[in-house]
């Protein structure tokens, strides 16, 4: 009586797939829980982005004006500033605490007759300029609502180095999301008919508007 082996052949593919399948889906779950939010404010701010001409926007201006001490003016004054001098401290101490502005370390472009400091920021504007021969601090602060400050961090506009480290990151969160959910469809694209052309029609659909529509 003779013993046929069965072939081990089935068995190491059964095994393959029951690996990539479990490693697959855990990447894909994991990326998409790390870039759901971001991926919904990115998609929401789409679609404001792509409508901004349509969104009436009311933008609120605020002005503060102050006087420096004629102490502090004279230390401004006694040096010949160029635009790579830095705020000194101690003017930027005063300025946040009597004036109530916080200018950070934004750039200084200083001129003979005044210093002028852009203070830019998601969502709106500001600017901030002190005139050496009197002293006299003018600041004015434009907001333009929540729909402008969303499209701006849609945008990565202001947004400093910590906004734009987050959106790189978010950004390899979604290409993981989507390759694995690439490899999960070619996966189980043997039980379902329609993977691939709609797949395609995904890829074709916005070639062909580029081509057509987009001049």
């Amino acid at each position: 009586m003779s013993v046929t082996a069965c072939s081990p052949a089935p068995v190491n593919n059964r095994q393959r797939r029951a690996f990539w399948l479990r490693h697959l889906h855990q990447w894909h779950w994991i990326s998409s829980a790390l870039c759901l939010m971001a991926m919904l404010l990115f998609a929401a701010t789409g679609i404001t982005l792509n409508h901004s001409a349509d969104i009436e926007a009311h933008p609120v201006v605020m002005t503060k004006t102050a006087q420096l001490p004629p102490a502090l003016l004279a230390t401004l004054v006694q040096k010949n500033h160029t635009d790579k001098d830095p705020l000194p401290a101690d003017l930027r101490a005063w300025i946040e605490k009597n004036a109530a502005i916080s200018v950070g370390q934004h750039s200084v472009e200083w001129s003979p007759e005044e210093l002028y400091i852009a203070l830019p920021r998601p969502g709106g504007d500001a600017w901030l300029r002190i005139e050496l021969d009197s002293g006299k601090l003018e600041y004015e602060k434009t907001e333009r609502g929540w729909v402008a400050y969303f499209n701006d961090l849609h945008k990565g506009r202001n947004t400093g180095n910590a906004w734009a480290w987050f959106i790189d990151f978010f950004a390899a969160a979604c290409l993981i999301f989507c390759l694995t959910g690439l490899f999960l469809l070619q996966i189980h694209a043997g039980n379902r008919a329609a993977t691939w052309p709609v797949v395609g029609l995904g890829l074709v659909l916005p070639l062909l508007l580029a081509i057509v529509f987009i001049h």
